[in-house]
């Protein structure tokens, strides 16, 4: 089973989201990592310079790279905003 982790620059950007997208993210996180493939739920990045995966959750983007049995969120923001 996988583990997330947030690193502490995506801990300050979903700390900034409204509590009821909050929960949804981390709703669906624990949905994806309790599968036996997470990555079923991910699109590959091309531009691999802001993480390797992303989940696409509504109009909210998780940026993420998997280590092992830890998915790492290394952003998280509207999908206006989080590429930028």
């Amino acid at each position: 089973m996988y583990q997330y982790i947030f690193r502490s620059h995506a801990e300050k950007q979903i700390k900034k989201l409204p509590r009821n997208v909050i929960i949804r993210i981390k709703e669906k996180l624990r949905y994806f990592i309790t599968s036996p493939n997470p990555l079923n739920f991910a699109s590959q990045l091309k531009n691999s310079a802001l993480g390797s995966y992303r989940f696409r959750i509504g109009d909210y983007r998780v940026i993420f790279d998997l280590e092992d049995e830890h998915l790492i969120v290394l952003a998280v923001g509207h999908r206006k905003e989080v590429y930028k």
